[in-house]
């Protein structure tokens, strides 16, 4: 068996490592490919009949891959383009005389669902295609990008011999199904229509680069209970393409834009996935600028926060999680801050309660219970490897309906204003049913990657009554760090399929504001060095702001941002 073959095989598993051997195992194992991604990172696929799938969870927790899912409400309604988005957010403004910015010289790559890239938005007026390159990532019989092992590219000449015959998909037989990343590339960068629907993106000239990903492997399909059929992908395959997307600006000496519009509710909330810490080491490089969601989980009550009592050496809350009928499985996973650790104790809906169990160091209890098929499996990590906090990893296989309780006893903490512990439930995408905290808290909601440090990260408004987007994500991180630092329009956004909704859209606006100002700043050469950082201040400075809301918001972002506006910069050519 190749080496693509057992990269794409689903008796192969993921493992995200620093080195060469894939860390966290007991014992050296032998069949395995390495794909290099940095300097000091790479992912092991190891053939399962050495790691058994069921056993990862004893692997080191942030080496085990993520999923993540879209994040997009529904479909818009209508399906006529409405510029008003553009225009609130100052990007028609500057599309036009004096300064001109259509993002052209800059790369945007997306990795999504992939692109209908036959569509005439994503193409020159000559017909040719603006897309430099595809890498389908479920497509293993053509070209292999350079220094990637899987997956098939389609450059930009095959593209337009593609476009050029009767048959486009027989040359490129990669297609967007689903349609959100076609829907994300043509808000941030599809070209007017000349003939019918009148239609343009944020950056109507810039070039795009696109990652279809592929669907996450059965078996962590399965270790984290994900519905069947639901959109879910891996970290390792997001962390692959970006660097497939890297590659464009340092072959072309181009700026690049890299717009992701996925997010997940596993991890610490702070930033300190493997994932994270490779966006930051892009976002932080000349000419590159990393855009995020905020995502869509702000009214689903999936987040709970417990505090400390005020003097108290011990303090208990009841966490009481509502199973809906249908439920077939589901994961929650506790975050504690240091120095305080923490026991549960888990009551079902009929009052069977278990004992309180206090954990060691690292520990893992399996928990059933008589009158019902529900098991509880805990694990435990006192210092969690990536963020140094306590980490409780709960899944419950066939839960029964009604609610569960969870009592949660914190010993050695004291009162810390953004909580002393958090729980999380899966994205709403990653649950069967209506299954959710009967007291939870609407903060501390950005999905994963948006609480990366150096990248730029929005949440959504609507722009028709300028009222936030209640179901979009909120900040601050779990330890109160400042997330989001923008908020753009992401209700009923024009794109080339129809309208539509969520945090992702209001991420790919922002990704041709990003393309825009990198334009001006590096293709015109006005800012030669900027990067994230410098970026995200610009848009700050140019933020329109509501004298009636105190900054920074958990909502609208740092230093108030309501509409990221290019205009109110003052730039000049």
């Amino acid at each position: 068996m190749t080496d693509r073959e057992k990269i794409a095989s689903p008796d192969y598993i993921e493992i995200l490592s620093d080195y060469a051997q894939p860390e966290g195992l007991e014992r050296p194992v032998q069949d395995y490919v390495f794909q290099r991604i940095d300097a000091d990172l790479g992912i092991a696929y190891i053939n399962s009949k050495e790691v058994n799938p069921s056993d990862i969870r004893n692997i080191t927790y942030r080496a085990v891959p993520k999923a993540y899912g879209l994040m997009q409400i529904q479909p818009g309604e209508t399906a006529s383009f409405d510029p008003t988005p553009l225009l609130k957010s100052g990007i028609l403004q500057v599309q036009g005389d004096p300064l001109n910015l259509t993002g052209r010289g800059v790369v945007i790559g997306f990795i999504d669902t992939g692109i209908r890239y036959e569509d005439e938005v994503f193409r020159n007026a000559d017909g040719s295609t603006r897309i430099l390159g595809i890498w389908d990532q479920n497509i293993n019989d053509g070209l292999v990008p350079e220094g990637l092992l899987y997956g098939t590219e389609y450059r930009q000449d095959v593209i337009d011999a593609a476009l050029s015959s009767e048959n486009p998909r027989a040359i490129v037989p990669s297609y967007d199904e689903i349609g959100h990343g076609t829907a994300m590339a043509s808000v941030a960068a599809g070209s007017p229509i000349s003939a019918g629907l009148r239609f343009t993106g944020a950056a109507p000239e810039a070039d795009i680069a696109v990652v279809k990903l592929r669907q996450i492997k059965p078996y962590l399909r399965e270790f984290y209970m994900l519905p069947e059929g639901v959109p879910a992908y891996a970290e390792t395959d997001i962390i692959a393409a970006v660097k497939y997307l890297e590659s464009f600006a340092i072959s072309l000496v181009r700026p690049l834009v890299i717009c992701i519009g996925l997010g997940t509710n596993m991890g610490d909330h702070e930033g300190h996935s493997i994932l994270s810490g490779y966006l930051n080491t892009i976002a932080t490089r000349r000419s590159r600028a990393v855009v995020l969601c905020g995502g869509n989980e702000g009214d689903s009550a999936h987040h709970y926060v417990g505090y400390a009592d005020e003097g108290m050496a011990e303090t208990t809350d009841n966490v009481e999680i509502r199973v809906d009928v249908g439920e077939e499985g589901f994961t929650a996973e506790l975050w504690g801050s240091i120095p305080a650790t923490h026991a549960i104790s888990i009551k079902s809906p009929g009052g069977e309660t278990t004992d309180r169990v206090d954990f060691k160091a690292r520990d893992t209890r399996e928990f059933s219970f008589i009158y019902t098929r529900t098991r509880v499996r805990v694990d435990h990590v006192l210092v969690e490897q990536g963020s140094g906090e306590e980490l409780i990893f709960f899944r419950f296989y066939n839960p029964s309906p009604g609610v569960w309780t969870i009592q949660v006893t914190s010993t050695g903490g004291k009162y810390q204003q953004d909580g002393n512990f958090h729980i999380w439930l899966p994205i709403t995408d990653f649950l069967k049913g209506e299954t959710y905290f009967l007291r939870p808290s609407p903060y501390t909601t950005i999905t994963e990657p948006g609480n990366t440090r150096e990248v730029i990260t929005t949440t959504a408004y609507r722009d028709s009554n300028n009222s936030f987007f209640g179901e979009s994500g909120r900040g601050f991180t779990r330890l109160g760090n400042i997330k989001p630092e923008l908020c753009t329009p992401g209700v009923n956004i024009g794109t080339v399929l129809g309208s539509r909704t969520g945090s992702s859209m209001s991420a790919a606006l922002l990704a041709g504001i990003c393309a825009q100002f990198m334009q001006w700043a590096v293709v015109e050469g006005n800012r030669l060095w900027v990067e994230s950082r410098e970026l995200k201040n610009y848009l700050i400075r140019g933020a329109v702001r509501n004298p009636g809301i105190s900054y920074p918001s958990r909502e609208w972002g740092d230093h108030g941002i309501i509409v990221s506006s290019i205009e109110k910069l003052n730039v000049t050519k």
